[in-house]
């Protein structure tokens, strides 16, 4: 299958979804963007080295990439490779100096450790066909109940991200029938929605007192 190359556009907080970001990703020779759901911290992680920003202490990619140049392993792509159920699943290739191997890795560590290691990303066609979106402009006003936000805005200011984060939310799921909170609790941790899996094991709690 043909690798589509894609380019990081930027990174969007929810204003649904507590604690959970949009990385976008766009086509590199098109104008298609492809949205991901990631957590705070890695959204944290990929904004830091985009804007180049200096850590009193190396994160924990940052000592992955450390770990790796001191065994001359770099590296060389990340490639988006499936989507199932509305779950991407990527891979890094990797080299040494006597082989080529490649190690699964969720999309947004597979980001983060790629930018660090200057290393290019791409995805199939028929991904970008199932998730990705048509845009003529660069802005994130495709993204439904989702805001734009900058990047070094987020790192310097953690206190304003978190106040947001906590800003209370009517319940959604007072009309779910206990097997279908189950599901979706199983659902919300897959994804990553921390927030949202919190609030669902509240009302699963409230339902047993």
């Amino acid at each position: 299958m043909k690798k589509i190359k894609l380019n990081i556009v930027g990174i969007s907080y929810s204003q649904t979804q507590s604690g959970a970001y949009a990385l976008v990703l766009g086509e590199a020779d098109g104008n298609r963007r492809l949205p991901i759901i990631i957590g705070g911290f890695e959204a944290q992680a990929i904004a830091i080295e985009i804007e180049k920003i200096s850590t009193t202490r190396p994160l924990t990619h940052d000592l992955f990439k450390s770990f790796a140049d001191s065994f001359s392993i770099h590296i060389e792509e990340v490639l988006i490779y499936n989507l199932i159920e509305g779950i991407f699943f990527a891979k890094l290739r990797c080299k040494t100096v006597e082989k080529t191997i490649e190690l699964d890795a969720r999309t947004s560590d597979a980001v983060a450790l790629g930018i660090r290691f200057g290393c290019p990303i791409f995805t199939y066609d028929f991904i970008m066909d199932a998730a990705g979106i048509v845009i003529e402009s660069n802005d994130f006003a495709f993204l439904e109940n989702i805001e734009s936000l900058d990047l070094k805005q987020n790192i310097d200011e953690p206190q304003k991200a978190k106040a947001a984060e906590q800003k209370p939310e009517p319940s959604a799921y007072s009309t779910l029938t206990n097997e279908q909170l189950e599901k979706t609790l199983d659902k919300a941790l897959e994804n990553e929605q921390y927030e949202a899996a919190a609030k669902i094991r509240d009302e699963i709690e409230r339902r047993k007192r």
